[in-house]
């Protein structure tokens, strides 16, 4: 195992680990709306702290991209940067809904090197390193084998922060639900990439997310054998946030629809 996908995982495990135990105490977090339908709490500060502790300690030279704190860069930075969502699905954690994850990325010369999303609910772990294949708990995983669309489950997000995209939402919806097999809004896209990689989705789509949610699942998922791009251009999709992965046979079909 590469090093860095080493520290991405104790990172993760430890972060996933004081996110359980702070469940019990959830009614009494202090929540902070950092815009209008966009919450967190002080679990997603504390799991980023512990997260970025560790990663200081075995790297104290790479930058730091993270959700609640921004950039993180030091004198002679190098480049080497690491992505995290420390509580992907935060809504549903202050609901009580165990569908949220733990999301770290390792991006060097513009590209993502090494991907981790970790439910601690399920004690599943979902990582890959370029060219090394894509695991869930230490056994590869690869996209489903489905090969039409009346067969494929499908995986996507409403927009909560920003309803300019609505329409195009509703659009597809009625294009795609009679056609596929069914739709699912679980909450947490980095969790829902995993899944597409796992073949537990046939395909995602989301729009306006933030390079936090993409960044590991991206990895997942192209090292499970699936394709992932932006939703109407063949732009980076970590630029844009405009996410449409799937398996090969599925791609196509729904890029068509879009």
């Amino acid at each position: 195992m590469h090093p860095l996908l080493n520290i991405a995982i104790k990172a993760a495990r430890a972060a996933g680990k004081m996110i359980v135990r702070a469940e019990d105490e959830v009614k009494s977090l202090t929540i902070i709306e950092k815009g209008k339908h966009d919450y967190a709490s002080q679990v997603d500060k504390i799991a980023e702290e512990i997260i970025i502790d560790i990663i200081r300690k075995n790297y104290p030279r790479h930058k730091i991209l993270a959700e609640e704190s921004g950039l993180l860069e030091r004198a002679h930075s190098e480049d080497i940067t690491w992505i995290i969502d420390p509580l992907d699905g935060t809504t549903n954690f202050l609901h009580g809904l165990p569908q949220y994850c733990v999301s770290i990325a390792v991006q060097q010369f513009g590209k993502i090197q090494h991907g981790v999303v970790y439910d601690p609910n399920r004690d599943e772990l979902f990582s890959a390193s370029r060219g090394g294949g894509a695991q869930l708990n230490g056994k590869r995983i690869r996209v489903s084998s489905t090969l039409k669309l009346d067969r494929a489950l499908i995986g996507t997000g409403f927009p909560f922060r920003e309803f300019h995209n609505l329409d195009k939402y509703l659009s597809f919806f009625r294009k795609l639900l009679p056609e596929c097999s069914g739709v699912r809004r679980a909450g947490a896209a980095a969790l829902d990439l995993a899944y597409v990689a796992a073949g537990r989705l046939d395909g995602f789509f989301e729009y306006d997310l933030k390079p936090w949610d993409i960044a590991a699942g991206s990895l997942l998922i192209l090292e499970a054998g699936g394709w992932i791009s932006d939703l109407h251009s063949e732009k980076d999709c970590m630029e844009t946030g405009n996410v449409l992965a799937a398996t090969p046979k599925i791609f196509p079909i729904l890029k068509e629809m879009l």
